[in-house]
């Protein structure tokens, strides 16, 4: 919690922003973000819910059926969290809860990428079996999630803990 504070105190002093201005700046922020990673996990969505009407969906192996299973609630489930803070806007719109809409927006986006990322990794190890066997798919699965856990996450925790003074 002191985090916040501090960075309402900093946005108050070098921005000149009031509480109200950096909720906004906040929001508008977040809005933005999920504009980028929302038409592209409804497509993902859109083209793993046609797959079981294939008619190569059968060569699938149980383990498959299983994998595909779990990349399609993922993907559904990042899609579901990802438009949640607008629905959330709809249903807090004009109730002066601003603080409360960017911190549950925050952590819709936060949950979705999660999922986002799980059904990436389910599509990759999907493809790789499909083309190449299932040593290639779980060499890819792992190859995938260590990349995206680096670039989604670690990375930037260890830009946060290594400049954790530095603002933009």
């Amino acid at each position: 919690m002191s985090g916040s504070r501090d960075d309402a105190e900093w946005d108050r002093r070098a921005r000149g922003e009031t509480e109200i201005q950096r909720l906004d700046r906040n929001w508008a922020d977040l809005l933005q973000e999920l504009r980028v990673v929302q038409t592209g996990v409804q497509l993902l969505t859109g083209f793993l819910l046609t797959l079981p009407f294939q008619a190569r969906f059968t060569i699938l192996d149980m383990s498959m059926r299983v994998v595909y299973l779990v990349t399609v609630v993922a993907s559904v489930g990042a899609t579901v969290l990802l438009v949640a803070p607008v629905a959330t806007h709809r249903l807090l719109f004009r109730r002066h809860q601003l603080a409360d809409l960017v911190a549950a927006g925050h952590r819709y986006a936060f949950a979705g990428m999660i999922l986002l990322g799980v059904a990436l990794i389910g599509v990759i190890v999907l493809i790789f079996d499909t083309v190449a066997g299932m040593g290639a798919a779980i060499a890819a699965g792992i190859s995938f999630a260590v990349f995206f856990t680096g670039v989604w996450l670690f990375g930037p925790l260890y830009q946060r803990r290594r400049e954790p003074d530095s603002s933009p």
